[in-house]
C-alpha cells in the first residue's frame, strides 16, 4: 500500500480487537458504497475534472497494520477488510479517501513527500468526509462539546502525517498549522461541507 515516491495516505482506525469481514464481503460493501450519493458526487466530479475510476479504483484488500484504508497516488483506493465490519465503516473509508484521490486530480502536481500537501489533503478529507462528526468522535471516546471537529481533524491529521517518512513531528505539526485556514475552507467539489 505504501510506495517510497507517493506515501499512502490512510484513514486512521480506532485499533480494538482484530475483527472484519473477508475480502469478498468488503469487495461487496464496497459495491454498496457506490450508492451513498457522497460517493457517487465524489466519483462524478473526478471523471468530469479528467481523472478516469475504473473498476479496480477502490480495492478490498487485508492490511497488516491497525488502518481502515487508504489512497496511494497510480494505484488507487484501498479499504482493509480485516478492520471493518459494517457497511457505514466502509463508506466513511471510501468517502475519505476519494477526497484524496480528488485532490490529486485537481492539483495534478500534489507531493505526497511534501508535509503541507499531506496536511493539506488531511484537513479535507477530515473535515468533508465526516470522520469528525460528534457522533463519530463519541464512539471513540472523545467527549467535548464545543470545538470538538477542529481538534479531531488536527489530531488525525497528525496521526496520519507521522506516518509519511519524509515529515518530521516538527515539521508535520508547523505544516498543518500553515496551511489550516486556507485547506479547512476549501470545500470543493462541495458548496459546503456535507
Amino acid at each position: 500500500m505504501e510506495d517510497a515516491a507517493a506515501p499512502n495516505s490512510g484513514s486512521e482506525f480506532n485499533p480494538g480487537a482484530r475483527r472484519g469481514k473477508s475480502i469478498d464481503e468488503c469487495q461487496d460493501m464496497i459495491r454498496r458504497s457506490f450508492r451513498n450519493p457522497i460517493v457517487k458526487f465524489l466519483m462524478e466530479q473526478m471523471e468530469k475534472s479528467g481523472c478516469r475510476v475504473g473498476d479496480n479504483f477502490v480495492k478490498a484488500v487485508v492490511c497488516t497494520g491497525p488502518v481502515a484504508g487508504g489512497y496511494t497516488k497510480g494505484r488507487g483506493i484501498t479499504v482493509c477488510s480485516n478492520y471493518l465490519t459494517i457497511q457505514d465503516e466502509v463508506n466513511q473509508v471510501v468517502i475519505h479517501e476519494l477526497i484524496h484521490a480528488y485532490d490529486e486530480c485537481r492539483a495534478k502536481n500534489l507531493d505526497w513527500t511534501n508535509c503541507a500537501h499531506h496536511a493539506c489533503s488531511e484537513i479535507r478529507a477530515g473535515h468533508l468526509s465526516g470522520d469528525c462528526h460528534f457522533k463519530r468522535e463519541l464512539l471513540r471516546g472523545f467527549i467535548k462539546l464545543r470545538g470538538h471537529e477542529q481538534e479531531c481533524i488536527k489530531r488525525r491529521v497528525l496521526k496520519s502525517l507521522r506516518g509519511n517518512p519524509y515529515c518530521s513531528e516538527v515539521a508535520a505539526k508547523d505544516a498543518m498549522e500553515a496551511v489550516w485556514d486556507t485547506c479547512y475552507n476549501d470545500t470543493k467539489p462541495f458548496d459546503r461541507a456535507p
